[in-house]
């Protein structure tokens, strides 16, 4: 079992990774064409609105819901059962995605001001907000049937695919700064189609894939369906559960459009970074995770359930705890090589370190997360980590009016980590509490050893970046400087786990063997 998660979980994380390159392309561009300006802070707040529900939608609440049902009815009813279902909440999702669109566009003015009432003191920055939400308000509809195909391949264990998919938006949205931005009277409007038609792609890419395992289009639409019934009461708290993380994020764009220009884009910066390892590695095992746990929950192999949880969380850690160190003491490095050039000046890059810094503290906690809470998804109970998603969502807004005032956007950022470390820990109480003991000893252990594998890894990139980086050495000389600094921890890091015996060390060595052989 260990093994097959892993193999999953490994070419969903390749595929994210290549993504995620993709990615930081993308934001090299729009740093470059933009920087922190006006119309970057109105692209990041418009572009947030929709792409909230990527997120939420896409890592979350589609295949929280969907997934342990569909593969109930799959393992009771049949491959044709699973079928009609497929078909008829295709059909609901439709309506629902057409009526939310339309909805947007035509309460572009009103969104804005919930999620940047700051920007109403600039009538011209909100006047370009709102034309941009407008703009990207069909990239709800695309994104929604993205995630819902997203979630019927996944369900079929099918994940490359799916996990590649955010490729094409990243390369539309390339395309679009390189070809259509120069051209329009307003710039930033041909990134907003950028982001239109890499919504469209993502959809059609995967729709011959789910055609060919004989869940194409049907003529189906039936409300009342039981199973419909059932997708419907775990959507609606899984939605809010899942949101946390994203609604914190808006919180913290709503705030910052109160505080000097600029501090939207350091955030969205800072968080993107971020979101390389949350991505790469903690989203892409709670992709597969959910699948093998809502397989373990439905013929009732509980005891395998929870041996699932206690090696993700511990898998996870591995990665996560010398991931958070090494963005915390190369922040600067890391941000001046990415994109200190163009429009992206000096001033950028300290806004964009301290917004890293404090997202990064977090950063363990993000992942935990997106471990635990399949777990209570694959139990078909989505209510547990609403309640906790809304205690969390409470502090952060109260930690980010205590915080914002002497750290400014920093405190923005922290109040996010804060809140979500306590999110993870009510999590796993709440868990601990329902299935028993989760193999805490073991994963203390191996804490512990991370611990000290990842502090020895610290010390030698501090020393690496105080020797040898330089922020206004040339771009070439400071990438092998930062490149080298990581291959040095990641030696140092990998080298202590085996002195200690660390065992998803060795775990991993083993994998590769196999793979080699």
């Amino acid at each position: 079992m260990k093994n097959n998660i892993s193999k999953a979980a490994g070419a969903v994380s390749g595929m994210t990774l290549l993504s995620r390159i993709f990615g930081f392309a993308r934001d090299l561009f729009i740093a470059m064409a933009f920087g922190s300006s006006t119309a970057a802070d109105a692209f990041f707040v418009a572009f947030r609105i929709p792409n909230m529900q990527r997120r939420v939608l896409g890592e979350g609440a589609v295949a929280s819901a969907f997934i342990p049902v569909f593969s109930e009815t799959l393992e009771n009813h049949g491959q044709q059962a699973a079928e009609e279902l497929t078909a008829n909440i295709f059909n609901i999702l439709l309506i629902l995605l057409t009526v939310t669109s339309l909805a947007l566009f035509i309460f572009s003015p009103a969104v804005v001001t919930l999620f940047a009432p700051g920007f109403l003191d600039d009538q011209e920055k909100f006047n370009l907000t709102v034309d941009l939400t407008r703009w990207m308000a069909p990239y709800l509809f695309f994104i929604g049937l993205a995630a819902f195909s997203m979630g019927i391949l996944n369900s079929l264990k099918v994940f490359a695919l799916p996990a590649a998919t955010p490729i094409l938006q990243n390369v539309s949205m390339i395309a679009a700064i390189l070809i259509l931005v120069p051209q329009m009277d307003e710039p930033i409007m041909g990134l907003a189609i950028g982001v239109i038609f890499g919504g469209a792609l993502q959809t059609l890419i995967q729709l011959p894939t789910i055609i060919k395992k004989g869940y194409g289009w049907k003529k189906r639409l039936h409300f009342k369906q039981p199973e419909v019934i059932k997708i419907a009461k775990l959507m609606g708290p899984a939605i809010l559960g899942l949101a946390v993380y994203e609604l914190n994020l808006m919180v913290d764009t709503l705030l910052a459009s109160t505080l000097p220009e600029g501090s939207i884009s350091y955030l969205y910066y800072g968080n993107r970074l971020v979101q390389l390892p949350l991505g790469v590695f903690a989203v892409a095992l709670a992709v597969v995770l959910l699948p093998t746990l809502s397989g373990h929950a439905a013929k009732g192999e509980l005891k395998e359930l929870v041996q699932t949880i206690s090696f993700s969380i511990r898998l996870i850690l591995f990665i996560t705890i010398p991931a958070t160190i090494g963005l915390i003491i190369l922040r600067e490095p890391i941000v001046n090589t990415l994109w200190e050039r163009g429009e992206f000046l000096q001033a950028s890059t300290q806004g964009t370190a301290i917004a890293l810094l404090y997202y990064s503290i977090g950063l363990c906690a993000y992942s935990g997360i997106k471990i635990i809470a399949p777990a209570f998804y694959s139990l078909q109970d989505t209510k547990t980590p609403a309640k906790i998603g809304i205690y969390s969502m409470i502090l952060n807004i109260v930690l980010n009016l205590i915080l914002m005032g002497p750290l400014q956007h920093g405190g923005l950022a922290l109040a996010t980590s804060l809140s979500a470390l306590f999110n993870a820990v009510l999590l796993t109480y709440f868990l601990r509490k329902r299935l028993g003991l989760l193999g805490g000893r073991k994963i203390l252990r191996a804490t512990i050893k991370m611990g000290i594998s990842a502090s020895a890894m610290g010390i030698a990139i501090y020393f690496c970046k105080e020797a040898w980086f330089n922020l206004s050495d040339p771009i070439g000389i400071r990438i092998t400087v930062l490149l080298t600094c990581i291959s040095l921890g990641i030696l140092v890091y990998a080298l202590i786990s085996y002195l200690l015996k660390n065992e998803e060390w060795s775990y991993l060595l083993d994998i590769r063997r196999n793979r080699a052989k």
